[in-house]
């Protein structure tokens, strides 16, 4: 029977195998969450040539400073997704302030504003991504089919509560993206990196 720290034995397994130079290690630690990095890199910088240089980087960082990842902090897919979120909200925040500074449109204000948007719609994304498969189909049934608790239901072969239930709970899982920004939070604050 697996146990709980299963996970982050492995995960600690594959620190110490990245330090120790295994470039195989690197291969399934990028083949685990590439698609992760990417996703969220994009949904930061809705742009497809920095979301793919965010990933390069954030990968060159996970094999030149594997030591940086602290197990005893939570799972190395926490670390990995937040290392992204910095770097790619690093990167919005360097292309915004050149644009600034080079006469570009809009004000400091606004960037961070985009910043904070962009930040927490990663986290929301990564929230989504992480979620139990229950909670997620249904989120995806009542969202993207326009599925009312009842539809849900049917749709899953689950009770009417239970729909209710899963629904409450991934909204509320949900919810904590935007709370960890706050209302009105300055970037660095929980909000950004």
């Amino acid at each position: 029977m697996a146990t709980k720290d299963a996970p982050l034995r492995r995960d600690r397994t594959t620190q110490q195998r990245l330090a120790r130079g295994e470039a195989a290690a690197l291969g399934e630690v990028y083949d685990r969450y590439a698609s992760l990095v990417h996703g969220l890199a994009y949904r930061v910088l809705g742009d497809e040539q920095a979301a793919d240089t965010v990933t390069r980087e954030v990968f060159a960082q996970v094999w030149e400073q594997p030591e940086r990842y602290d197990p005893k902090r939570g799972p190395l897919r926490t670390w990995i997704a937040e290392l992204t979120r910095h770097l790619a909200v690093r990167t919005l925040r360097e292309t915004g302030t050149a644009a600034l500074t080079g006469g570009g449109p809009g004000s400091a204000e606004e960037l961070e504003h985009q910043v904070r948007r962009a930040s927490v719609a990663a986290r929301a994304d990564y929230i989504a991504q992480s979620m139990p498969v229950p909670l997620r189909l249904a989120l995806e049934r009542a969202y993207f089919q326009r599925r009312d608790y009842r539809r849900t239901a049917a749709d899953l072969g689950i009770t009417e509560d239970e729909a209710r239930r899963r629904l409450r709970l991934g909204l509320q899982l949900l919810a904590t993206a935007q709370d960890a920004a706050g209302p009105g939070a300055p970037p660095g604050h929980g909000g950004t990196a």
